[in-house]
């Protein structure tokens, strides 16, 4: 069985665990997860992230506002979420950014919210976590403007989109699309990407890995995504799961003896 697993964004308060997220996460550590980190996507998301995270010794959260939330956030939203990232736990703010891909999405609101929590995370010294999605060109020339530390995940842009990010000196998270059959753009961005700016997710409920795509995806199938970047960069599984749990604590800012060791 592998080890080392660090799922460095999930969602496990979604509602496709409404029925057995109890048991869910009690299980994972004996699977090989050793750390995870939820991602907020709204204010409720965010509090319900850093409650959660309070029951598990290895389970760490984010707080933020997804794009999709843009002009439906409480005006105090910073004030609250600044109070929230207080806790321990809480090692992001995110996730946070662009998405164009649905019609009606305000994008002016976007921008607003985008650049409002980048400087909130400024303010706290936290990294952030970053949504992209069919937005290349303007979420760069934000992050640019910023120059936040974080990561941008589960990215499926080209390599040279990625080689944007990583000089601004960001990491790169891939999920289990790295697996998929029309993964050859996300594989191609991953042959650019320095071992020690790699990380890897879920993005659970969703992306998950072949053999299991259309199925409920949880952390302890990242180990199907290690292999197929493991591949790519020449290295066997373990390694790549070692390695890329390194890099989520490093990038989160959480210490050796935090979590579980195994």
């Amino acid at each position: 069985m592998f080890h080392s697993i660090f799922d460095t964004h999930c969602h496990y308060l979604d509602d496709a665990f409404m029925e057995d997220r109890a048991e869910v996460l009690k299980k994972l550590p004996s699977m090989g997860v050793s750390l995870a980190t939820l991602a907020g996507t709204n204010l409720d998301d965010s509090i319900a992230g850093v409650n959660l995270a309070a029951q598990y010794p290895w389970l760490y959260t984010s707080v933020g506002i997804h794009p999709e939330f843009a002009g439906s956030e409480p005006a105090d939203y910073l004030e609250r979420l600044a109070s929230l990232a207080k806790n321990p736990k809480v090692r992001a703010i995110g996730e946070i950014g662009l998405d164009y891909h649905y019609p009606g999405y305000d994008k002016i609101e976007q921008y607003r919210l985008f650049q409002q929590q980048l400087e909130l995370a400024k303010d706290l010294g936290l990294p952030v976590m970053i949504h992209a999605r069919d937005c290349t060109q303007d979420y760069l020339d934000i992050l640019k403007y910023y120059q936040p530390k974080g990561v941008v995940h589960c990215f499926s842009s080209s390599a040279e989109t990625a080689q944007e990010v990583l000089k601004l000196g960001m990491y790169i998270g891939f999920t289990g699309v790295l697996t998929f059959k029309n993964a050859k753009k996300a594989l191609r961005a991953l042959e650019v990407v320095p071992m020690d700016k790699l990380v890897l997710e879920t993005d659970c409920p969703y992306m998950a890995p072949v053999p299991f795509r259309g199925k409920r995806c949880d952390s302890s199938m990242i180990a199907y995504t290690a292999q197929a970047a493991a591949m790519i960069k020449g290295i066997d599984t373990q390694t790549m799961l070692s390695q890329t749990k390194e890099n989520g604590m490093r990038l989160y800012a959480i210490d050796r003896i935090s979590g579980i060791e195994r």
